[in-house]
């Protein structure tokens, strides 16, 4: 264990849902003294809070009281902003503040490997656990990608393998998080709203990725991305680029439409980009990144190269749903940000109606300008949002607002023709209608299925 001695100590958790039920019920049986506190309401919070009376650990709902400051240590979910009222009381008292993250990592005895970026996240994560899982090789998938780590961490043995989805907010209260291997996919505007609308603060969020890693440590990073490239040089590890523009030394690019890697001297080719099942540019650095994972855990080309063949892509990234009179509906739910939209749109040829909106970012929609131009035909905006993004879009193409999900497919199946493609691919958060994104995809596929 590297983190403090936990047995006895006094541990307030802000956040009952998923990470934060997994965390203090880490905690709790290493023998903390642990209290949960969380604002929802009991009834959203029923399966953890019964979960918690039967082992006998002590938590509050419906907001945070004065006994959260009475602990040592305050572990914060993934989902509670670092400017919360909660976490600055607790700093200005001198409390130390780590995210679940951190905490499930004292407890590891396997080697780590992280992923972050401000897209393709979750597909790298899954696909890298694919492939391992492919080669038979003893892993556990977990972090922001649904399954807490704290939740698995006490299975893994010292031969195993940790993957991880790590996020900016998780990253953001980590000390002593060291991964043998990080992959820092991409830095593009995200979450500005929660780093002050500066570039550069959210970009030293992605670089605590490797804070802690040595020279027997790696990076692997986006050689595309202009902020991932700036933040990669100031890594003290090994650094292992990949593109798919230029052919990189040491790692893994595009040549002739094919996925190679190059290792001192030595190019493989992985396959061609038309074999990998999952579509687009964006999918091929996904792919690009995974592989050399791979490489780096001892996997072999071959092995790799059935993955990609038959690795169908991830829930809410854009998941094909259904076609229906010669139009194909696409759930791209977890697109929660300007660029993540941008991938999406340059995937198709085909005419798109897009259902766009939600609780917005702070996001900058004219970078999506040129691509709504060529790739759009009509904007059907959702949400909190939809009045920003009729203002952005209204003047270069037909723009109607709806007032619910079944609204906004209703409008958008009635208008569209065979050979359009109808994409759910919102660049916002979904708390404004949902509980979160895989709920939002949820009822989009649903609605879809009736039709």
């Amino acid at each position: 264990m590297n983190g403090p001695q936990i047995r006895n100590m006094a541990v307030s958790v802000i956040g009952a849902a998923r990470s934060g039920a997994g965390v203090a019920r880490l905690l709790h049986s290493q023998g903390a003294r642990v209290f949960v506190s969380d604002r929802q309401p009991a009834e959203k919070l029923k399966i953890s809070l019964e979960a918690f009376r039967s082992q006998g650990i002590e938590a509050e709902v419906n907001g945070h009281t004065e006994r959260v400051y009475r602990c040592t240590l305050m572990v914060i979910s993934p989902g509670v902003p670092s400017n919360a009222p909660v976490v600055q009381e607790a700093l200005r008292q001198g409390i130390r503040v780590v995210s679940e993250l951190e905490a499930a990592s004292w407890f590891c005895r396997s080697r780590m490997i992280a992923v972050t970026g401000s897209n393709g996240k979750t597909t790298t994560t899954t696909l890298i656990g694919r492939i391992l899982g492919d080669a038979k090789k003893k892993h556990v998938v977990a972090g922001n990608i649904g399954t807490a780590f704290s939740e698995v961490v006490l299975e893994l043995a010292e031969t195993d393998l940790a993957v991880l989805e790590v996020s900016s907010f998780q990253l953001d209260h980590c000390e002593q998080f060291r991964p043998w291997i990080s992959v820092i996919l991409n830095i593009t505007e995200d979450h500005m709203d929660r780093y002050d609308n500066s570039m550069e603060r959210y970009a030293a969020s992605k670089a605590r990725i490797f804070m802690n890693q040595t020279d027997t440590d790696i990076l692997i990073y986006s050689a595309d991305d202009e902020w991932t490239v700036k933040t990669a040089g100031k890594a003290p590890c090994v650094t292992i680029p990949f593109s798919c523009r230029q052919e990189v030394q040491n790692g893994g690019f595009i040549r002739k439409d094919s996925l190679v890697t190059s290792f001192a001297g030595k190019r493989a080719e992985i396959l061609p980009t038309d074999q990998i099942s999952i579509k687009g540019i964006h999918n091929w650095s996904n792919a690009l990144a995974a592989t050399l994972v791979g490489h780096l855990a001892g996997v072999s080309t071959a092995s790799i190269r059935a993955t990609l063949k038959n690795f169908k892509g991830v829930e809410h990234r854009l998941e094909f749903v259904r076609e229906v009179g010669g139009v194909r509906y696409y759930n791209d739910s977890k697109a929660t940000n300007v660029d993540s939209v941008g991938y999406a749109l340059r995937a198709f040829n085909e005419p798109v109606i897009l259902l766009l909106g939600g609780r917005d970012k702070g996001n900058d929609y004219s970078r999506l300008e040129q691509l709504v131009r060529e790739h759009v035909k009509l904007v059907v905006a959702i949400g909190e949002s939809a009045d920003k993004v009729v203002d952005s879009f209204g003047r270069m193409v037909s723009v109607t607002k709806a007032d619910s999900m079944e609204h906004a497919l209703r409008h958008a199946s009635r208008l569209a023709q065979a050979g359009d493609i109808v994409l759910l691919s919102p660049a916002c958060a979904s708390f404004d209608w949902f509980d979160n994104y895989e709920h939002r995809g949820n009822v989009f596929k649903e609605l879809v299925n009736r039709l």
